[in-house]
């Protein structure tokens, strides 16, 4: 057995175990659970590392291994290495925990530090091949996703290293590296603002832009990860005018259905995070421009439930910003008719049994931006 296959099985013991422990404990009795495909073993365990668990090798912890395991393996080996595990007994399943122990110290595998070096330095490396640019890339996309190693990134210089893979003649380096830098910035103050300071955003903006579906959908994510919650990041988005791209791209109805949903998404986080920091001295012009809100008025009678949602969630906080003249909405925006003409595609959503239900809650919150809406009209 090589050793990825024998580390695959490990893993998915290690995590099946974690998960009967904790099943067994709720429950009184043994339950087997397994996680669904390799990205969401981890996630989907149940495994909580304890100090018992600290090892001394190359990574700080059984946890940190398990992360670099999963990303390294093949996910049809930890498939049919998940099976293998079904078949053991809870007996079985701890032994193997020690041998995966016992493996971590013979190996003295790296530590995650020294793979973001290494992945680092390779991506400095001008004559790198364009298949270990990817692979280093998607090295740092799963070590980044701790909290610890995307700080850790940005202390070494390596984000700055990767900012400089937006601007790479492949599109693919590009989105990898938009992906990297978003996974990074996600709800990480300190991140956010690194990358903002090596002007990244601007950079990401004009990416959404992309010919490449895939390319402008990841550079979207970094975009939306380094301006939530984040005061200084939207003030730079703005300054870019970050929010002519998303009116392009909610009023561009050849693009990926993918691309408007995140972009009204943003819409609708923006105005959120306005209406929840009433300390702020104005609201902004752009939730009082005639053609950005028509915009998102206009996606509401697009046949995707999913964009039809999140276009409704938004159109409710955008609606209790006290900045919305409802006149407008009304009028130019026609939110009035789209919302009766929503109503009708709606009732026919609802008699297909496969979306009935999903249609159902889209409807529950239409009848509640109408309601919200008449009342702004003074209707009600």
């Amino acid at each position: 057995m090589n050793f990825f296959r024998c580390l695959s099985l490990l893993v998915v013991i290690a995590l099946v175990n974690g998960t009967i422990a904790e099943k067994a404990n709720s429950s009184g009795g043994m339950v087997w659970a397994t996680a669904r495909d390799e990205a969401e073993l981890v996630e989907d365990s149940g495994l909580v590392i304890g100090e018992q668990d600290q090892i001394d090798g190359g990574f700080s912890s059984l946890d940190g291994m398990l992360h670099w395991a999963i990303g390294h393996s093949d996910p049809a080996t930890l498939k049919e290495a998940a099976k293998d595990a079904q078949k053991m007994s809870m007996d079985e399943l701890q032994k193997r925990q020690v041998e995966l122990k016992e493996l971590v110290e013979k190996l003295n595998m790296p530590s995650d530090a020294k793979l973001m070096q290494i992945a680092v330095s390779d991506l400095n490396n001008a004559s790198l091949s364009l298949e270990d640019r990817h692979r280093a890339l998607h090295e740092l996309l799963i070590l980044v996703e701790p909290i610890d190693n995307a700080n850790d990134l940005s202390k070494s210089g390596g984000l700055k290293v990767v900012a400089g893979e937006l601007n790479h003649s492949d599109s693919e380096v590009r989105k990898l590296a938009a992906w990297v830098l978003g996974k990074a910035s996600q709800n990480n103050p300190f991140v956010q603002a690194q990358v903002l300071e090596l002007g990244a955003l601007t950079t990401l903006i004009k990416m959404v832009n992309s010919s490449s579906t895939e390319e402008a959908v990841k550079a979207l994510f970094a975009v939306s990860a380094l301006v939530r919650n984040n005061v200084a990041g939207q003030d730079m988005f703005y300054a870019s005018r970050g929010y002519i791209m998303l009116q392009d791209v909610m009023s561009n109805g050849s693009l990926d259905i993918k691309l408007r949903r995140k972009a009204v998404f943003l819409v609708g986080d923006l105005a959120e995070f306005q209406l929840q920091n009433t300390d702020q001295k104005a609201e902004l012009p752009i939730f009082s421009d005639r053609l950005f809100l028509k915009s998102v008025v206009d996606l509401i009678l697009v046949l995707d439930l999913d964009l039809q949602e999140k276009a409704l969630t938004a159109i409710n906080t955008l609606l209790q910003l006290k900045s919305i003249e409802p006149l407008i909405l009304r009028d130019f925006c026609g939110l009035q008719g789209a919302l009766e003409r929503m109503k009708l595609q709606l009732e026919e959503s609802m008699a297909d049994e496969d979306r009935r239900d999903y249609a159902a809650d889209v409807e529950s919150l239409r009848g509640e931006v109408e309601l919200i809406f008449r009342k702004k009209l003074g209707l009600l």
